[in-house]
């Protein structure tokens, strides 16, 4: 893939209160390089995990760009940042989506749709430590946590309870 143009930097997290199966949120703050112009996104589900948030945090900034992009993504997920950098993705991929003990890989869902945004742009994933006083970190926490509790929220067509019992 050639380099991309257009630089953005996007800062994410997600949220659940009572995890998992309570009510969750992601945020993220997208800006681009050039103009310095920035966007808030976030969004929320009634019954889901912090996990889930954190790749819908991810999967839905990169959906918004509206052509190839060369993004770095900062994140304070260890699941996300290793989910991609270390190849664990991938390596689920080839597997099928299932576990050693052939049980199905928890949000496969989620990284099917993630693989084809990585697909889409050129992506440098950077981990950065939750709650140490990063502003757009703490203004994606904020965010999250915000519509983790608002009423109505929609459903996670892909969040099922049973996958956590006895886990």
């Amino acid at each position: 893939m050639p380099e991309p143009a257009t630089k953005v930097t996007i800062y994410t997290d997600g949220s659940c209160l009572n995890n998992p199966g309570g009510p969750g949120g992601w945020a993220a703050i997208l800006v681009h390089e050039e103009t310095g112009s920035r966007k808030e996104i976030s969004g929320g589900r009634a019954s889901t995990t912090n996990n889930r948030m954190e790749i819908m945090a991810v999967l839905e900034s990169l959906r918004v760009l509206n052509r190839p992009c060369a993004v770095d993504i900062y994140t304070d997920s260890q699941y996300v940042s290793n989910s991609i950098t270390k190849g664990w993705l991938m390596s689920w991929q080839k597997n099928g989506w299932v576990d050693k003990k052939k049980k199905p890989r928890l949000n496969a869902d989620l990284w099917k749709e993630m693989l084809k945004e990585l697909a889409r742009h050129k992506v440098t994933l950077h981990w950065i430590r939750g709650h140490q006083g990063h502003p757009e970190n703490e203004r994606c926490d904020e965010l999250a946590k915000s519509r983790a509790m608002e009423d109505g929220l929609p459903e996670d067509p892909g969040f099922n309870p049973s996958d956590y019992l006895n886990s």
